[in-house]
């Protein structure tokens, strides 16, 4: 197939056709001697010369930088070899023919690439291809690229979304990575799932208008149907309890989730990015390249939060914050819990020259942004504590920032704490890394 100049693989996200190893990097500044581990993340990477029909349907390319010492000791990529990525197509029967592109988590002493319609997909800690993982037989239906791990239990949460029933599994495994609950939940429909949330007492599940549609071409059949509720669901964690739906006036989608939690109310509070109609299919214009795409892929998705009081079936809805951001992250310690802050993309338009990362403070209702510069472009932030933190904000942001002007990327470090102040280190990376989707640090076991 020819390749066509399609945004999501244009620009920031033109695919990288080499697998390249490079030791000793270039690090500007001073690395925190507490940053021992690995950088991971996924992100869509199709080979030369394919052009898939939509951007999540790009095979899946993990990067990784390892450091050290106060050492970025080395950088990889490699394309997690799986089916798809050889060409055999996604029919969404074979489990293991996946795109693999998502997301990167380690748990229960695996590192595992996810993408939602399918099984896990195992890679070694220098990212060379395992195969795939059903966790020992006990999982025969597809997972989340969004599983939650609680920080009290060390515990994996994740779910199994259909367009066909039963259309939502909720999965538990424990610390070891063994498979403990899988509950069909009830209510559910045929809905785009993309992320969840869990609270220390539950599990928060999106079913939004956007919904399964068989006239849907670009190789992701779902559309937004304003016939089809938006729904939260809560689920209890604990014992055998039924699932309530809070209905929604205002409808929306989401795609991530900065966090939930239980306020002293005993209210579920949900915090991320929403999606209205018009912002849904404006984004979904550029993910799949349709005519009048706008320039980048996520247009009008806002922060808000949902109040949802079990007490009286009762919705609040409120908007954070008004610029245009999407790929929230919190300090995962705070998982299910009461946070004070998250971080995320912000992207150009509504108030923004150019691309950020934003730090929001649900405390006082302020932001912070850290400016990127002309011709740069961030990606997910990602949250490590400091040696000896006491305070939520205590610690890193770590994200790959794709430079066009210099045909470049670096690992960035910032401060946590105050985006005002300049980047703690850079690290040089051997090539210029395509815009991605999700990844973690993983610390240095032992």
């Amino acid at each position: 197939m020819e390749t066509r100049a399609m945004p999501y693989i244009s620009g920031h996200y033109a695919p990288t056709a080499d697998e390249l190893t490079a030791h000793e990097l270039t690090v500007h500044g001073t690395l925190p001697p507490e940053l021992d581990g690995r950088y991971f993340r996924n992100g869509h990477n199709p080979k030369p010369g394919v052009t898939p029909t939509h951007w999540f349907r790009g095979a899946g390319m993990l990067h990784g930088i390892r450091l050290a010492g106060g050492r970025a000791e080395w950088y990889r990529n490699r394309w997690v070899k799986t089916p798809f990525l050889d060409g055999k197509p996604f029919t969404g029967t074979e489990l293991d023919v996946s795109a693999a592109a998502t997301n990167i988590i380690f748990h229960g002493g695996r590192y595992l690439a996810l993408q939602e319609a399918n099984l896990p997909w195992e890679v070694t800690d220098e990212l060379d291809t395992v195969g795939v993982h059903d966790f020992g037989g006990k999982l025969t239906t597809s997972m989340t690229a969004h599983p939650k791990v609680d920080p009290l239990t060390g515990e994996l949460h994740f779910f199994s979304y259909s367009p066909f029933p039963p259309y939502l599994i909720y999965y538990v495994a424990d610390a070891g990575g063994e498979i403990i609950r899988a509950t069909t939940i009830d209510g559910a429909g045929p809905s785009l799932m993309h992320d969840f949330a869990i609270t220390r007492e539950h599990a928060v599940f999106l079913h939004s208008p956007v919904v399964f549609d068989a006239e849907e071409h670009s190789g992701i059949p779902y559309r937004w149907h304003d016939d089809a509720p938006f729904r939260l669901g809560v689920l209890p964690r604990h014992g055998w309890a039924e699932i309530t739906w809070f209905e929604v006036d205002n409808p929306g989608a989401i795609l991530h989730v900065a966090n939930s939690y239980v306020d002293e109310r005993g209210r579920v509070v949900l915090e991320c990015p929403r999606f209205d109609r018009a912002a849904w299919e404006t984004s979904w214009k550029w993910w799949v390249g349709a005519p009048g795409y706008p320039p980048t892929p996520s247009t009008g998705t806002t922060m808000h939060r949902w109040i949802l009081d079990p007490a009286t079936g009762q919705v609040t809805e409120e908007a954070l914050d008004d610029l245009v951001t999407e790929f929230p992250a919190i300090n995962d310690d705070f998982t299910g819990e009461r946070n004070r802050y998250s971080y995320a993309i912000g992207f150009p338009g509504a108030g923004l020259d150019g691309y950020h990362t934003v730090k929001f403070d649900t405390g006082t209702g302020q932001r912070q942004l850290f400016a990127h510069g002309h011709g740069r472009m961030p990606g997910e932030a990602v949250f490590v504590p400091a040696a000896g933190a006491t305070r939520e904000d205590d610690g890193y942001l770590l994200t790959i920032v794709s430079d066009i002007s210099t045909d470049s990327s670096q690992l960035l470090v910032m401060d946590a704490s105050d985006l005002a102040k300049p980047a703690i280190a850079a690290v040089d990376l051997p090539q210029r890394v395509p815009a991605g989707i999700h990844g973690h640090w993983i610390p240095e076991l032992g």
